[in-house]
């Protein structure tokens, strides 16, 4: 493989511009520079889950998911790229399908919290639906893969859910919203 990345400190953005995969240069304010921090700060959450050993099936499944975060990221940094398909869309649908199944209805609002592997999902199901927002206002003025807005929301489902199903490892309980405290 060749080297993606030759040389980290280029000075080429003390400008406050940046470069696309394409060569093209835009502002580091720019909403799609914003929307791939979004989503790279969302791939980063995802790996310090993981990092709190949780269930191998689960960890497996995030590892898979920062791949196609990744290739989100290609598609905003190379305009008009895809690289995210219907069938990663059903892969997701599938996932939440399988963990949902395992959850008692939902009743009551629940909060972030729980243990910190189930606080660390709401924290990334959080960053998802930022990441998702800045995704549909770019699609207002870019073009954006109409399937990547549906991955990334379909995603934040997925992380809720697996927050329900961690905060209950080890005897725990989720933590429900009561209105009049």
């Amino acid at each position: 493989m060749a080297n993606r990345i030759s040389k980290v400190v280029t000075r080429t953005g003390d400008d406050g511009s940046t470069g696309l995969a394409d060569g093209s240069r835009i502002a580091k304010s720019d909403l799609r520079i914003e929307t791939m921090g979004d989503i790279d700060e969302l791939n980063s959450c995802l790996g310090l889950l993981q990092a709190q050993g949780i269930d191998v099936a689960i960890s497996e499944s995030l590892l898979e998911i920062q791949h196609r975060l990744f290739d989100i990221g290609g598609e905003l940094a190379l305009p008009g790229t895809t690289r995210i398909d219907s069938a990663c869309v059903k892969q997701l649908e599938e996932l939440i399908k399988h963990y949902n199944r395992e959850l008692p209805p939902l009743r009551e609002f629940i909060l972030p919290g729980g243990n910190q592997s189930a606080a660390l999902s709401h924290l990334a199901r959080a960053v998802c639906r930022r990441s998702e927002r800045h995704l549909f206002r770019l699609a207002e003025s870019a073009t954006v893969n109409p399937h990547s807005t549906i991955y990334i929301n379909r995603l934040s489902d997925l992380l809720f859910i697996l927050a329900r199903i961690m905060a209950r490892q080890d005897g725990g309980v989720e933590i429900h919203w009561h209105k009049d405290n």
